[in-house]
């Protein structure tokens, strides 16, 4: 595992987690930003949602005066995208799937206030 120096003005202010549920092919885009930018992440893989399609939650540790610069490389990195299910058409003597349209991506995003953690 990879040590990465925390900059000096992060100490101030109280830290946060933030848990990032993103969408898997976005995933390595987000991390390699954020890693760029100097923060520390920990990717955990995830499947569920309306779809089942695989994603990630990304464990982002930040302090609060951080914690916009991080949610706005979340939003420049994961973005919306459209999808089509096949969703049965009504009143049809066959079962004949009709696309249909859906909005998927982007990243649901939490925040934690840390009161206190341990490292060993």
């Amino acid at each position: 595992m990879e040590n990465i120096e925390i900059p000096e003005n992060q100490n101030i202010g109280k830290d946060q987690m933030l848990l990032a549920v993103v969408q898997g092919q976005d995933a390595n885009t987000a991390i390699d930003a954020l890693l760029e930018s100097g923060f520390g992440v920990t990717r955990l893989p995830s499947v569920g949602g309306f779809l089942g399609r695989k994603s990630s939650t990304l464990l982002i540790g930040v302090n609060e005066n951080m914690a916009e610069e991080a949610i706005k490389i979340l939003d420049k990195t994961c973005r919306k995208r459209v999808a089509f299910i096949a969703v049965p058409m009504e009143n049809s003597p066959l079962p004949m799937p009709s696309p249909t349209p859906i909005t998927v991506g982007g990243a649901s995003i939490f925040s934690l206030e840390v009161e206190h953690y341990e490292e060993f």
